[in-house]
């Protein structure tokens, strides 16, 4: 990271409206790729990213070089996120109110391999941590069939570096959420399986 200008924000509420249309963007442009092969829809993006901006116990970590945006991460309390989202762990009797929701990372290809993964972890915790009121960290990430056509041969998956910051996967929370795959035009479901940690052991 050191040859770069890179800046790193941690932005809540109405400070994350200047870049809605920036985070859309950068959302179609890397969920594209494996295993998400997300067709997209700027409408669509603007509208879930709303979501974060309203709400002041919303974060959205950004990632500049200079003044483009190449990264981002965000979160939310899970009671804020969608009902899909919701809904395994209400079926389980979780208390949501207790939870704070990791929603996603993305970050371009050259970016990639620099830590920022590792600090998208650390400062979504840290604003969670802060808010006080919090007890488990949740994500979710989809499932895809193995023999996938459109799996890349050198595709890693990142189980080991979610289970080294310390996550469990809990295949037994499992979320189901749709979306157009790349060069379809109607939503279809997807697996998405949730990965958990205790907020009192984030470091």
């Amino acid at each position: 990271m050191a040859n770069r200008d890179l800046r790193i924000q941690r932005l809540s509420g109405q400070s994350i409206n200047p870049y809605l249309d920036h985070l859309a963007r950068l959302r179609i442009e890397i969920f594209r790729e494996w295993p998400y092969l997300y067709e997209g829809s700027l409408e669509y993006e603007q509208k879930y990213l709303q979501a974060f901006s309203r709400s002041p116990e919303a974060v959205v970590v950004l990632v500049s070089d200079g003044d483009e945006v190449v990264g981002a991460s965000t979160g939310l309390p899970l009671a804020q996120a969608e009902a899909a989202f919701q809904q395994p762990f209400i079926q389980r009797g979780d208390d949501v109110d207790k939870i704070f929701y990791l929603a996603e990372s993305v970050l371009r290809q050259p970016y990639r391999g620099l830590g920022l993964g590792v600090r998208f972890f650390e400062e979504r915790e840290a604003f969670a941590r802060g808010l006080g009121r919090f007890e488990t960290l949740a994500f979710c990430a989809v499932e895809r069939p193995a023999d996938h056509p459109h799996r890349p041969a050198d595709y890693v998956v990142l189980d080991h570096f979610w289970r080294k910051r310390g996550y469990v996967k809990s295949p037994d929370l499992k979320s189901y959420y749709a979306w157009p795959d790349l060069g379809e035009t109607t939503d279809s479901l997807k697996p998405m399986v949730f990965w958990l940690k205790s907020l009192d052991n984030a470091p």
